[in-house]
């Protein structure tokens, strides 16, 4: 049963309670990420997820880890295009610890220079171990080429000039106007009751005013361009992106079962043809990036840079063949149940079950429990994935992002078409 409360100053609280679980994940969910950054200061969204474990005003950075560490805790965080998540997995006793620790951390992080600009050096070493993972490249390399160098197309770690320029100052204050309590979800899920929860978050975040003056996050505006970036590697990389849908668009889950047929599995499409019939790859797969106004279903592929002309081939033969034919009934029952799989063991972690509250709240219309969606899964008909496939592809446009070896030199070979 979810519960869900909205507190006096815009922060929602929203709660699924497990009592049969020991554990309790509870996440601070910001609706702030790459996508809300100038390009001048692409990564500040990530800098600060950093910053916020460096130190407050009465915990270092040791002892917020020796405090988490000593109750057999978890503590994490990540940043994406969109959202900006702080999190906490403990036992169902220390479930305040944590939202205490997490509170002093987002509400009374120092920001103290030398911390500051120790964490630069690892950001920047983190960019380059993602320099040196031309698979990751070339995802980045695709959001940039679909969005060009603004909201969507921002790479969520920035780049080497961006966080060399990035101060205390500027850290300071784009969370102070991007981080404000109406953009706040507390999600928990776990052993704990939603009046638990909501005394605790009134406790430590009543105090947190709205930020002076709304800040509007810019709607992404497709482009469709191409990027070949040559990358001394033995493989080359390659994604190609199609149109997708927005994260609550009422086709989604037909979408979800086109993408699952394509490459969503050892038994898809794409991975028995290129890789069990030809061998021409190691791995091939699909997914589909839905955001809160767009979306983009991806298919990626590494192979030998002689191969790339024809796989690219053999890929854009694939998804005609899909537009054209459809799928088989057994394709789209056996499809329905691997979705409806996917969802219900990752549901077994109260971490997952966190998220995804979190993300409903966020983005969705409503709060949908796992029953209407299993059964949102098994309303999509043949027909509606046969009209969702040829209203995507209708004067399609497609992007392709290419990393690896002379990788500029195939402009002319690499083609997708629909």
């Amino acid at each position: 049963m979810y519960e869900r409360t909205l507190l006096s100053n815009g922060i929602r609280v929203v709660t699924e309670h497990i009592p049969y679980v020991r554990s309790a994940t509870i996440g601070l969910w910001v609706k702030t990420g790459a996508r809300d950054e100038r390009p001048e200061a692409s990564g500040i969204s990530h800098f600060i997820e950093h910053m916020l474990f460096k130190g407050t005003k009465r915990r270092s950075a040791r002892r917020i880890a020796e405090e988490m560490d000593a109750i057999g805790g978890q503590l994490n965080a990540f940043t994406s295009k969109e959202y900006t998540c702080f999190y906490a997995k403990v036992l169902d006793t220390h479930v305040a610890l944590a939202v205490d620790i997490l509170a002093d951390m987002f509400l009374n992080s120092a920001f103290d220079p030398a911390e500051l600009d120790k964490e630069r050096g690892v950001i920047i070493e983190e960019i380059k171990m993602y320099e040196d993972s031309p698979d990751e490249l070339a995802h980045d390399e695709l959001a940039r080429a679909v969005w060009g160098n603004r909201s969507l197309g921002l790479n969520i770690i920035g780049s080497v000039e961006t966080v060399m320029g990035l101060s205390r100052e500027d850290l300071i204050s784009h969370m102070a106007s991007h981080y404000g309590p109406d953009r706040i979800v507390v999600s928990c899920a776990g052993n704990v009751t939603h009046r638990q929860v909501v005394e605790l978050v009134e406790k430590y975040f009543s105090g947190l005013e709205p930020a002076p003056g709304g800040v509007e996050s810019p709607r992404p505006i497709p482009l469709y361009r191409n990027v070949f970036r040559t990358k001394d590697t033995e493989q080359l990389h390659m994604c190609i992106g199609l149109p997708g849908l927005p994260r609550n668009h009422p086709d989604r889950f037909a979408l979800y079962l086109v993408d699952t047929i394509l490459g969503g599995g050892m038994s898809s499409r794409l991975f028995q043809d290129l890789r069990e019939d030809r061998g021409l790859v190691y791995s091939t797969y699909s997914y589909h990036a839905s955001y809160e106004h767009s979306g983009i279903l991806v298919i990626y592929a590494a192979m030998s840079p002689s191969n790339a002309g024809v796989v690219a081939s053999l890929i854009q033969d694939a998804v005609r063949k899909l537009v054209r034919e459809g799928p088989c009934e057994e394709e789209l029952a056996r499809g329905k149940e691997q979705l409806k799989g996917n969802m219900l063991l990752g549901l077994e972690s109260t971490s997952n079950r966190m998220s995804r509250l979190a993300k409903m709240e966020l983005f969705d219309d409503r709060l949908y429990t796992e029953e209407e969606t299993l059964d949102l899964i098994n309303a999509v008909t043949m027909q509606d994935v046969t009209k969702l496939l040829h209203d995507l592809v209708d004067g399609v446009r497609v992007s392709i992002a290419v990393v690896g070896p002379r990788a500029e030199d195939l402009k002319d070979r690499i083609a997708v078409e629909l």
